[in-house]
Formats: structure tokens, sequence, C-alpha cells
């Protein structure tokens, strides 16, 4: 006897999405994808490639979370001293609110599809990128360390 599958097909999450005031409409960007947005905050899913196993996630995610800025899913970059809204065109400076839409909306996107949710993502939003400006050249300026187990000069 056939088992029945613990986590729901791609297109049946899509479905169990809507039932909760998501919208899914296709993502032209990437092949198979879906945009899934709620309330200014979207991400794009993609059928997982495992979902043939009964065990497995039927979904993935191809872009994360982020804010929708004209249509796209900007990325969340962090300078150390505050978090930005960044998309191809624009870089902005990240609200308090836009960042507790993220966090909620990534809570509840990882509850629907039966994602894991880690512990220090469910404390707040964590960015994509980290660019901090006082590391910034840092890497060029420092010298290569000693290897004093090569000889050298012939000793």
């Amino acid at each position: 006897m056939k088992r029945k599958s613990a986590h729901p097909s791609f297109d049946q999450t899509l479905e169990l999405l809507r039932a909760h005031g998501f919208e899914a409409i296709p993502y032209t960007g990437i092949a198979g994808g879906a945009l899934v947005s709620k309330h200014g905050v979207g991400a794009v899913l993609v059928p997982a490639p495992g979902s043939k196993n009964p065990e497995a996630l039927a979904v993935a995610l191809a872009v994360h979370p982020g804010v929708l800025v004209t249509g796209e899913v900007s990325r969340l970059l962090d300078r150390g001293y505050q978090k930005f809204i960044k998309t191809s065109q624009y870089e902005l400076p990240a609200s308090a609110s836009q960042l507790q839409a993220i966090h909620a909306f990534s809570e509840e996107l990882k509850q629907l599809t039966g994602a894991i949710s880690l512990y220090n993502e469910s404390l707040g939003t964590t960015s994509d990128v980290y660019r901090y400006d006082r590391l910034a050249g840092r890497e060029d300026t420092q010298a290569a360390p000693a290897e004093p187990w090569k000889l050298v000069d012939g000793h």
C-alpha cells in the first residue's frame, strides 16, 4: 500500500498559500517559479529538486523574502549601522515596519510550507548580504602571514 506524502505537492502548496491570503502568480524570471506575496513582501518559490521523495518538501526558495519594489523582490543588505532594501535599480534605507513585515512573512511562509524554522531567524530579520564599511579594503592592506616553516635565502 502506498504511503501518503507527508508534504503537499508544489501546486497544493500554492493553493494552501492562496487560502491563507497570499497572492501566487507565475514568475517569468525563473522557469517553473511562482511569485508569492502578501502585505508588500514577496518571495519566489520553485518545485524542490527532491520533490519525488515523500519525505522531502515540495517547494524551495529561489529568491528569499524581501520587500516588493516596483514588482521586484528586493534583497536585505546590512551595512553594520543600518539595513537597506536593495534592488537592481535602487538602494533604500529599510524602515522598522518593512523589517517586521519581512519577518512576519518569512515565518508564516515557513509554517505553511513545512520548512525548518531556525532559532536565530525566529528572533528577527536576517540579512542576505553583509557589507560593513569598517572592513572595506582591509584585505588589501594586510601583508601575507609569515611562513616560518619555509626556508629562505638558502638557510
